[in-house]
C-alpha cells in the first residue's frame, strides 16, 4: 500500500466518525461520501447530503472538514458538495441500511 493509498484509508476512518444527526449513522457508510481524492497531503472529498436543502448541509460539510484536516498526514482540505448523482438510499452499505431498518428495494 502506497502513502496515497493509507491516507485515504485513514481519511475514511475519520469520515466514519461523522454523524448525520437525522439519521444517526455515519457520512460513508450513508452512501454521502462519493469520492475521495488525494494528491500528496491534498485531500478533496465530493460528498452531498440526502437532499437538496438538507438542513444539516452545513453541519456535514463542516463535520467532514474537521475530521479530515484532523487526520495525520492531510496538509490540505477541500469539500465540494454535489448532488450529481442524487443520493438516494441504494447508496447505504448494508450495515446502515440494517441500523435505520431497511430492507434491499424498501426504497
Amino acid at each position: 500500500m502506497n502513502a496515497d493509498e493509507e491516507l485515504s484509508a485513514d481519511v475514511m476512518a475519520a469520515l466514519r466518525r461523522v454523524i448525520d444527526p437525522e439519521l444517526g449513522y455515519n457520512i460513508v457508510d450513508l452512501g454521502l461520501v462519493y469520492r475521495v481524492d488525494i494528491d500528496g497531503g491534498a485531500v478533496h472529498v465530493v460528498m452531498t447530503t440526502t437532499t437538496r436543502g438538507c438542513p444539516a448541509t452545513d453541519y456535514l460539510r463542516s463535520g467532514a472538514d474537521r475530521a479530515v484536516e484532523s487526520t495525520l498526514g492531510v496538509a490540505s482540505v477541500s469539500i465540494e458538495l454535489t448532488y450529481e448523482p442524487p443520493w438516494t438510499p441504494a447508496m447505504m452499505s448494508p450495515s446502515a441500511k440494517a441500523h435505520l431498518g431497511i430492507a434491499d428495494g424498501d426504497w
